[in-house]
C-alpha cells in the first residue's frame, strides 16, 4: 500500500498532526510517513508524550514503526489489525494523558473485542485539555456518534511531578461512527462545574468554583451544579500540588465545555474566571461545539458515512490544520467552510467516509 507522506510543519505544526496521523493510519490501515515533526517548536522532534501515543497505538494495532525515538524529526508507521485486550502505558512525569487519549480513542472504536487502556502521567497539565473535559465533554459528544467509552481517574497528576493514573475501557467497539448535524444546540438541560485541588487547602477548590459560578450566574442566568474535589492532608494520594476547574453545559443536542488550571502565584479566583469566561464566549457565538471540540470532533466525522455539519465556536489554526490533514489520509473525506473563518465562529460541511 502506498505510503502517505505528511509534512509535520503544515499549519500550526504541532504534535497533534503526528497524533492524528498515526491514529487515522491505524484505523484506515494506511501506512504514513510524517516528516518535519514539530520543527516550528522550541524543542523540535518527538517528545516523550508523543512517543507514548506512538507506542500505545503501535502496540494496539501491532504496527511496525521507524524513527520512534526522542528528538526524531521523521517517523514511519505501518499499521496492522486493531486488537482488544488490556494495556498499560507510562507517559512519564507530567506528560499529558488527555493528549494521548485524543490519539487513542478513535482507534479503540475499531478494536476487535473489548479493550482497556491504563495510562500514567499528567491528567491536568498546561497546553492540553483536562481529564474532566475528556470524560464530561468529549465522551458525551462521541456517544452521540455511536461510540461509548468509560473513563476512570484513580489519581490526578499535575505538572511537574505527574503520577496521575487513568483507565479507559471500551466494552463494545462500534467499528464505525454516525454522521451528525452539530448546528442546532437545542435547549439548555444543565450546567456543571467541577473544581479540584490536590495537596492544597480546601478553600482553593471553593474559591475557583465560587468565581466561576458567579460569572455563569450573571452571564448565562443559570445556577450551575457545583462539584468540589479536595482531600484531607493525611488522605491525599497525589504526588504534588495542583488545581483546576472544568465547566460543561449540557444541551439537548450537544455539550460545550471549558477548563482552566491553577499555577504558582495564580489566584484561585482567576482560574475560575478564565474557565467561565471562555465558556460564556463560546456559548454566546450560538455554536454547538466549543473551541476545543471544534478540532476534536471532525476526526470522528471524517470516518462516518455521509455528510455531517458542525457549528464551531472558533476555527483555530489548530482546527484548520486538522481539517486539512484529514484529506491526506482519507481521500474520500472532504470539508467545506460555509460560514465564518479562521479565528471566528464557523460552520462547515464534512463529507465523511468509513475506513474500507
Amino acid at each position: 500500500m502506498r505510503l502517505v507522506e505528511i509534512d509535520g510543519s503544515m499549519g500550526e505544526g504541532g504534535g497533534q498532526i503526528l497524533r492524528t496521523a498515526i491514529s487515522l493510519s491505524a484505523v484506515t490501515g494506511k501506512p504514513v510517513r510524517i516528516y518535519n515533526i514539530r520543527v516550528k517548536r522550541e524543542n523540535p522532534g518527538l517528545r516523550p508524550q508523543h512517543l507514548t501515543a506512538v507506542k500505545a497505538i503501535s502496540s494496539i494495532c501491532n504496527a511496525r514503526v521507524k524513527g520512534a525515538e526522542v528528538g526524531s524529526l521523521t517517523l514511519e508507521f505501518y499499521p496492522g489489525e486493531v486488537k482488544g485486550g488490556s494495556y498499560f502505558f507510562d507517559v512519564g512525569t507530567a506528560g499529558s494523558i488527555p493528549l494521548v487519549l485524543q490519539a487513542l480513542l478513535p482507534v479503540l472504536a475499531f478494536s476487535r473485542g473489548p479493550i482497556t487502556v491504563r495510562v500514567r502521567g499528567g491528567t491536568d497539565v498546561p497546553m492540553a485539555p483536562t481529564i474532566d473535559y475528556i470524560r464530561e465533554v468529549l465522551r458525551r459528544l462521541t456517544l452521540m456518534l455511536g461510540f461509548n467509552f468509560e473513563v476512570k481517574v484513580k489519581v490526578r497528576g499535575h505538572y511537574p511531578k505527574g503520577g496521575g493514573i487513568v483507565t479507559v475501557s471500551v466494552d463494545e467497539a462500534p467499528g464505525s461512527f454516525k454522521p451528525r448535524d452539530f448546528t442546532e444546540r437545542g435547549g439548555l438541560v444543565s450546567l456543571h462545574v467541577r473544581s479540584h485541588a490536590v495537596r492544597l487547602p480546601k478553600h482553593v477548590a471553593e474559591r475557583q468554583a465560587s468565581s466561576a459560578a458567579s460569572i455563569l450566574r450573571s452571564r448565562l442566568k443559570v445556577e450551575p451544579n457545583v462539584d468540589l474535589e479536595y482531600y484531607e492532608a493525611h488522605k491525599d494520594p497525589h504526588l504534588g500540588p495542583g488545581s483546576g476547574i472544568t465547566i460543561w453545559a449540557i444541551y439537548r443536542g450537544t455539550v460545550l465545555g471549558s477548563d482552566s488550571l491553577g499555577a504558582p502565584g495564580k489566584r484561585a479566583e482567576i482560574v475560575g474566571e478564565e474557565a467561565a469566561r471562555r465558556l460564556v464566549e463560546d456559548v454566546e457565538t450560538g455554536a454547538s461545539l466549543d473551541r476545543h471540540a471544534s478540532d476534536m470532533i471532525p476526526v470522528y466525522l471524517a470516518l462516518a458515512p455521509g455528510t455531517s455539519t458542525i457549528y464551531g465556536a472558533k476555527l483555530t489554526t489548530h482546527a484548520y490544520t486538522i481539517l486539512e490533514l484529514l484529506k491526506l489520509i482519507n481521500e474520500n473525506y472532504n470539508y467545506e467552510i460555509i460560514e465564518g473563518g479562521v479565528g471566528r465562529a464557523f460552520k462547515a460541511l464534512i463529507k465523511g467516509a468509513p475506513p474500507v
